[in-house]
């Protein structure tokens, strides 16, 4: 089992590419940064007397992030965790995923999802009732980009007749899909359009990862974020299948974010005496 970290990548704190380096440096798999392109004044509150931390709006785009993360490393797994699609354009989170795969040399995985956000979604243009429906179009049309010389697409939110988009990603057929989310629809999605499960823990995790393993007629990886730092769960997602458990590292001066490494790491060590 492979171990990685998340990380918002603020203005203010530790460099996109500094925390990568000192993640490959420390012998990490991957790093995941996450994406909100702005937070709405009136909803900077997820719930009631739980006021939403400053990093959700003080991060660098999440595209100019990956790409400074690969180019300060040489090895290091690069990940949207996750990628607000429905927020974005097709056309052109297809060609910049293509670009930082083709620049890493084939390093990227694309996290993808909805968001939890209606506000920040409608600001978009986005109607928050039918996001799922959105995401999974522009999914499709965005492998559509990736997997032919000329490209077509027509859905009922995304359609496009005969393209030309290069560069094409380096991985084949294209970087991973890692759909994120732990609702009660959520393998329905990765089952239709992703490669990887990519929830954040929880404890019923272990039931939906038996039941994603029933569903599937191929191989699809779990990878798991938020993950205690405890080998006893380390070894429980082991014994399920997960690929790779990661937790967040604090937004911050790099003598934090180097502390919240050491308490992970210990928990690995722990795990892996050898």
């Amino acid at each position: 089992m492979e171990f990685g970290v998340g990380y918002f990548p603020t203005y203010d704190g530790m460099r996109p590419g500094e925390v990568a380096r000192l993640a490959e440096e420390r012998g990490h798999s991957a790093i995941y940064f996450a994406e909100h392109t702005h937070i709405p004044a009136t909803e900077t509150d997820r719930a009631p007397g739980k006021p939403l931390p400053a990093k959700y709006w003080r991060t660098y785009d999440l595209f100019v992030a990956l790409t400074a993360a690969a180019a300060a490393t040489n090895h290091l797994r690069v990940a949207s965790g996750i990628c607000l699609v429905i927020e974005r354009d097709p056309i052109i989170t297809a060609k910049e995923v293509a670009s930082v795969d083709h620049l890493s040399g084939g390093r990227l995985e694309f996290g993808v999802g909805a968001g939890w956000n209606r506000t920040e979604m409608r600001n978009h243009g986005t109607d928050p009732r039918v996001r799922m429906a959105v995401l999974r179009e522009r999914v499709e049309a965005m492998k559509e980009i990736w997997t032919h010389d000329e490209a077509s697409y027509s859905g009922k939110y995304v359609s496009f007749d005969r393209i030309m988009s290069w560069p094409k990603p380096a991985q084949r057929p294209h970087p991973p899909v890692l759909v994120g989310g732990a609702g009660p629809t959520v393998l329905d999605r990765v089952l239709a359009f992703g490669d990887a499960w990519f929830p954040n823990y929880h404890a019923e995790i272990y039931d939906r990862v038996a039941e994603l393993r029933a569903r599937a007629d191929r191989a699809i990886d779990v990878q798991v974020m938020s993950v205690p730092a405890d080998p006893k769960v380390f070894e429980r997602l082991r014994a399920a299948g997960v690929k790779r458990v990661s937790q967040w590292l604090p937004s911050g001066p790099r003598w934090r974010v180097e502390r919240a490494m050491d308490t992970w790491e210990a928990a690995i060590t722990d795990y892996n005496p050898e």
